[in-house]
């Protein structure tokens, strides 16, 4: 059985990507279409703000786009060198609050010791910092997206935790992304599964996709990598047939292994 993947594939140097990977131990035939394109912005704000970690009682990071923006700063020679002589080591001595284990790694990648990967979600990283917090202590830096959910920033200011957002990147329609949806159902039919990774997602392809399924929509099972993701299905009328307990290849891979048995009975 054939499942979609709306998702940017990882980076081709390090292995195949893990959902696909997941989904073929299923024996799914899985196939990635990139939904997404970002830009940064804000980096010399961003780098500015990495050079005063005196100022700060941690980093919150939610996204891996985040990372990717410090790691986009950090390629300019001289501020690599601050970054490693020393700013590492200071920004070391507070924590780095992450939303999973792909943030978790990247976060590590920059040297890094990442906290709170289990939580899955905002709304439970926000307990979890809150859990570890003071209020009224110094501010944590908080790089994130223009589309950024509010929920995290809310439970913090509720908590009286101090947070300073910084937007570094914006999140736009991926140019080839009509084109390729249209490739994909011309050449491999209806899928048996379609996975959405963002509410971004759900607003660029749901009615692409609409439009290329016609009537055989009602049999896709439709899933989401985590709880967001479902409202956001839901709130543009899609039955959502799963919703991975976790943000992982393997749980995604087995709630679309449950949805599409229960299918078949």
């Amino acid at each position: 059985m054939k499942v979609l993947l709306l998702k940017d594939p990882k980076d081709k140097d390090s292995g195949p990507d893990p959902y696909m990977k997941a989904l073929g131990l299923y024996g799914f035939e899985a196939t990635l279409i990139p939904v997404l394109s970002f830009e940064f912005i804000s980096l010399e704000s961003l780098f500015e703000k990495l050079s005063h970690p005196e100022c700060y009682g941690g980093l919150v990071f939610t996204s891996p786009r985040a990372l990717e923006a410090i790691k986009i700063c950090l390629e300019e020679n001289s501020k690599n060198e601050a970054w490693s002589k020393s700013l590492k080591q200071r920004w070391n001595t507070k924590p780095a609050y992450v939303v999973g284990k792909v943030t978790a790694s990247l976060v590590e990648e920059i040297g890094l010791m990442p906290q709170g990967e289990k939580s899955g979600n905002a709304e439970k990283l926000a307990e979890y910092i809150c859990s570890r917090e003071e209020p009224n202590s110094s501010a944590l830096l908080f790089p994130c997206g223009a589309l950024k959910r509010e929920v995290l920033p809310t439970v913090l200011r509720e908590k009286g935790v101090p947070l300073e957002s910084l937007t570094v990147y914006q999140t736009t329609q991926h140019t080839d992304l009509q084109e390729s949806l249209s490739s994909y159902f011309s050449q491999q039919g209806i899928p048996a599964s379609i996975v959405f990774f963002s509410p971004s997602g759900v607003r660029f392809c749901l009615q692409h996709i609409r439009n290329l399924s016609g009537d055989s929509v009602n049999h896709i099972k439709f899933a989401a990598i985590g709880p967001t993701t479902a409202e956001a299905m839901e709130a543009a009328g899609i039955p959502v047939s799963c919703t991975a307990e976790s943000p992982t290849p393997q749980d995604l891979a087995a709630g679309i292994q449950r949805a599409l048995h229960l299918q078949n009975c």
